[in-house]
């Protein structure tokens, strides 16, 4: 086993837990994390696969196969009894599909951790999918899709998408629904159970996840769980998948497109490509951009605004990102005096990054950023 000795884990002078990095024999990545005056316990494990990588025509099976694995597996068969464990002691569990990684997390009373880590491993050794559950849960997946249709971000999102690039994957709609797993794969002859199995068998394996156990036990002793839970995960030598290119070209760019929301509200956004922070995150670009541009004190942006009438509120930052693209954003909620001086409010702002780009960088704000 791989101790990790090479990686230096680096935290504050104050904090008193101890921290350990080792790869299990199958290549699985986990952080140890000792905290003996806990009496919470946490595990969190990401797969590096998501959305992304949804088989074309079955938009949405890796948030499908998110759903799909809280139901039950061959060591603990009874559905639901996951979730039951954790509710009878004092925990919760969630998990999430981004575009490159799905995450699966829980938190529990301390006592019952090695326990609930044992329900929860078998996650990704040998969950089981039969027809029965898999057919209901496309209807549960389906559900969860016409709630976000009535949320504003959720739309916004999504046609983020729609303008895209449609030879990139961001173009995907990631979330599915009824119609992209179940009506259509039924048509042109697909079983999506099968469908799911192939996808779960390819991506999820050892050497793609990355796992992180917090609990009160000694070093050691969590060690010792991590190896005797995790081990058993197959590796099957499956590479990261690589999504190269850009999102956006020319085409997408410098174009203004207007919405009407759900919600009573003005939003004005402002959208870059940039080159994403992972790749420069030791200076953070836009941390420091965003900091500077989102300032309210006097002779920022927000403050020139607010004295208009213009803007109640202003951030900026990275709001997508992946090992290959990223984009940054401006968004400002307008008062309703403020949405009739829309394009004098994009020219102040690109006047404002004209002043910051002239300033240069200035050392004091990086350290306090």
């Amino acid at each position: 086993m791989e101790q990790g000795r090479d990686v230096t884990i680096v935290k504050p002078s104050n904090d008193k837990r101890e921290y350990k990095r080792v790869v299990l024999p199958n290549d699985l990545q986990v952080l140890l994390i000792s905290d003996p005056d806990t009496d919470k316990a946490a595990a969190s494990m990401n797969v590096s696969v998501g959305s992304f990588s949804d088989p074309e025509g079955l938009e949405g099976l890796a948030h499908f196969l998110e759903h799909m694995l809280f139901y039950a597996s061959e060591k603990y068969p009874l559905e639901d009894s996951y979730m039951q464990y954790l509710t009878e002691h004092g925990g919760r569990s969630n998990a999430f599909t981004d575009s490159e990684d799905t995450n699966f997390h829980f938190d529990v009373n301390a006592d019952y951790f090695e326990e609930a880590l044992d329900r929860f491993a078998q996650f990704f050794i040998r969950p089981l999918m039969s027809p029965d559950a898999t057919s209901r849960e496309i209807n549960a997946v389906d559900s969860e899709n016409n709630k976000n249709i009535l949320v504003d971000a959720w739309r916004w999102n999504q046609l983020q998408k729609h303008i895209s690039s449609n030879d990139h994957p961001f173009h995907k709609f990631g979330t599915g629904n009824l119609d992209t797993l179940g009506v259509r794969p039924k048509a042109k002859g697909l079983d999506v159970r099968e469908e799911l199995i192939k996808f779960y068998e390819s991506h999820y394996s050892s050497n793609l996840m990355q796992l992180v156990l917090y609990g009160k036990e000694n070093i050691e002793d969590l060690q010792k769980i991590a190896e005797s839970k995790f081990s058993a995960i197959k590796n099957t030598q499956h590479s990261r998948p690589d999504f190269v290119g850009q999102p956006f070209h020319f085409e997408q760019l410098q174009i203004l497109v207007r919405t009407v929301p759900i919600k009573e509200c003005h939003t004005l956004s402002i959208l870059w490509p940039i080159t994403p922070e992972l790749k420069n995150y030791k200076e953070a670009p836009s941390r420091y951009l965003g900091h500077l541009i989102g300032h309210e004190a006097d002779g920022s942006l927000f403050c020139l605004l607010k004295s208009l009438g213009w803007a109640s509120s202003l951030g900026a930052g990275e709001v997508e990102s992946s090992f290959e693209y990223a984009l940054f954003e401006v968004r400002i909620e307008l008062t309703d005096a403020g949405q009739e001086h829309m394009e004098e409010i994009v020219e102040h702002t690109f006047q404002y990054l004209h002043i910051l780009r002239k300033s240069g960088i200035a050392e004091w704000i990086f350290d306090e950023v």
